[in-house]
Order: C-alpha cells, then structure tokens, then sequence
C-alpha cells in the first residue's frame, strides 16, 4: 500500500493537512483579547481556555507544554501569542519559535487591551497573507501522524467501528506511520491484555505503572465503582453494562497486529521514530484530543456508537460509526459510516480501506463533519487545584 497526500511541509519537516493560523492566549483573562484579534482578521482562529492563572509545578508545565504543542501542531502555520504577563507569554513563543514556524507574542500588562489587539492585529494579518500563499505538495501518507479515540461508546463500537480503525492501524504501522491510541480508564478490565501488546518488557512495565497510577488515584478518592463515568449512562443504554466490556471494546483500536512502542506522558511528542504510541489521558473526548494535538497528531479517528458531535480547532477529527440509527438520525455527524459490517454488506478489509481513503481526502482537504458544523472543542487538563 503506497498512498500518498496533498499536505504543507513545516519547518522542522512535519506534516500539516491544514493551513490554521492561530490566536493563541496564554491565560484565561487574555481570552478576550486574543478572541478581539480574531474578530479583526480574517482568516484567524482565536483557541480560548479556561486556565494558565496560578498554577504551578505539574499542572503549570502540562498546561505550558499543551500551548506550546498546539501552536507547534503541524497543522498551524504561524501563531500569534496573546498573555497577561511577559514572562509566560515568552515561554509560550519560544516554545513554538523551536519548530521554525512563524510566531510573535503580546502582552497585556502595561498596555491593555485596546492596544495589544491592535499590534497582535497588524502581525496576524501579517500571518495570514503570508499563510494562504503556502502551496500542497505532495507527500506520502505515512507521513502524516494520525491518534484516535473513541465516545459514546455501543456494543456496535467493539465489534464494528472500533475494529474498523484497528485494521486501517494494522495496515498503516506495516507502512511506518505515527499513531497514538489514549484513555487509560477506558482500559480497566483490559489492562493486562493491553499490557500484552507492548513492544518491550520495559515499555509493558511502564504502561502497567501508568495504569496503576490511575488506579491509585480513583482509589484514593473513594469513587472506585466509577458510578455514572464509566461505563456512562449512554454506554449502558447502549449494551455496555461493565467496564470491562467497553473497556475490550475500545482495545479493538489498535488492531491485531500493532504493537506500541512507548507510553507518552499527556501532550509529549513521540520521540522513537514511527510506530505505534499510547498516551496518559482522560477518557474525556475534549481532553484527549486537546493533549493528542498538542503531542503533534494531525487527524483524529473518532467512533461512536450512540453518537458523539466532538471536534477541535486545528486537528480534524473523522467519526467513524457502525451504529445504523446514529448513521440515520445524526448523519451530519459522521462521516464514515461501516454499519454494513453489522448487516453482512461489507467486511473487514473493506471497511478499513474505507476508512483510509477518508483519510486521504481529509488530508487533501475535504472538512470533517466536525469541521463544517463549527465544533472547536479546546479543553486543557488541569491536574489539580490553582494556588
């Protein structure tokens, strides 16, 4: 299978199938003025939040380091960085500034509004002139780095959709491709097995000491049944009434064959060349794809079973359903819809190379549902309390 896209080349060399150039603010009081500058200038795309103010050790850097990611997302052509505070906002930028790409910051401090919104104006029209005359060129597939996740999950998702991504993985990890599968509480009852498909014994211990930690945690806070979190009231009126049944289900994305090669903290950039990744996150679809963006993914692959409307600023994300009723009745919500697995009018192999060539036309430049419909959904992890 030798596939190729229409994509921009960055700086450091990775692959972007859009062309965004972002507002990016560094805390939550600069929201209103990074969103004026977009308001302004055509073709810019202001990613508000809802944190960045008193946080400190852990939860500061992963915040720090999902801004930085988001505006190093291959997907991103140049940034413009909005704080309240030059110190921040300069980590931010020289953060982004270490890929190559276009970046300036502002802040607000001493200025105000008014004033920043002006300047960071004039620089992101700038950008955007300067963005739109990037051309397409021609690249292979295996090039562009692709995470998914699964939502409102169904007994259809473990036995249709989620099988669907785990063939097109199969096939695209024998091809050297980059990607990522996440949600480590989807993985309770599973984790063994999980742990089974790791590359190394080193890279199964250190999955299985990541799970643990998890574990600890909702231990530690008493919650253990998960009541109404996992499986959701959704999943069980959709067939899933265990954990461990959702959790098998969602395990099906990574196919048969694939094994991952490092487990990423939430937001880190793979490091050990092409395979496949799993990474820390929240089961949460916001989260998950936000931290999975900011690690460099550039395409999302999202099943539903019930049927999910997710979708983020600068990294499309395809949904994926084999569900015949959420077929029907959200249908502009999915694109790819594999329920022929379920009535014998497809098989496998069928529905993964289905998938693929989705693939390659979002990349090429056909929006995602998500896209269309304005779902932007930007949502930070935030570890613990502020101080």
């Amino acid at each position: 299978m030798t596939k190729t896209i229409k994509a921009y080349r960055r700086e450091n060399g990775r692959v972007g199938i859009r062309n965004h150039v972002i507002i990016l603010p560094v805390d939550d009081i600069s929201n209103a003025c990074a969103e004026k500058v977009a308001n302004n200038i055509c073709g810019t795309l202001a990613l508000p939040h809802a944190y960045g103010r008193l946080q400190f050790g852990a939860d500061l850097e992963l915040t720090m380091q999902t801004l930085i990611g988001t505006g190093a997302n291959p997907n991103v052509a140049a940034a413009v960085v909005i704080g309240i505070e030059p110190k921040w906002t300069k980590w931010v930028v020289d953060g982004i500034a270490a890929t190559g790409k276009p970046v300036a910051g502002f802040s607000i401090a001493e200025h105000g509004d008014l004033e920043i919104a002006a300047v960071a104006g004039r620089k992101a029209q700038e950008f955007v002139q300067w963005a739109t005359e990037l051309q397409r060129e021609e690249v292979p597939l295996t090039d562009l780095w692709i995470a998914t996740k699964c939502g409102e999950s169904d007994t259809t998702s473990g036995l249709a959709s989620n099988p669907t991504v785990g063939n097109m993985f199969d096939k695209l990890d024998k091809e050297g491709s980059y990607l990522c599968f996440g949600e480590t509480s989807e993985l309770t009852g599973a984790e063994i097995v999980c742990a089974d498909r790791a590359a190394t014994p080193e890279v199964r211990q250190k999955f299985l000491d990541t799970w643990n930690r998890y574990n600890d945690m909702i231990n530690r806070h008493k919650t253990s049944d998960l009541s109404e979190s996992q499986p959701t009231a959704g999943n069980i009126a959709g067939g899933l009434t265990t954990i461990e049944e959702k959790a098998f289900g969602n395990f099906q994305k990574i196919g048969k064959e694939c094994r991952y090669i490092d487990v990423l903290e939430p937001a880190e950039a793979p490091a050990k060349g092409p395979g496949l990744y799993f990474m820390d996150t929240s089961s949460a679809a916001a989260e998950c794809n936000t931290l999975q963006a900011a690690a460099g993914f550039a395409l999302h692959i999202f099943t539903t079973g019930q049927g999910n409307i997710i979708g983020h600023p600068i990294m499309p994300v395809i949904k994926v359903t084999a569900n015949p009723k959420t077929a029907r009745t959200m249908a502009d919500h999915v694109d790819l819809d594999v329920s022929g697995l379920l009535s014998g009018e497809m098989v496998l192999d069928e529905a993964g190379d289905a998938l693929i060539d989705m693939v390659v036309r979002t990349a090429n430049g056909r929006n995602t549902a998500a896209e269309t419909l304005g779902h932007r959904e930007f949502i930070i992890t935030k570890l613990y309390q502020s101080a």
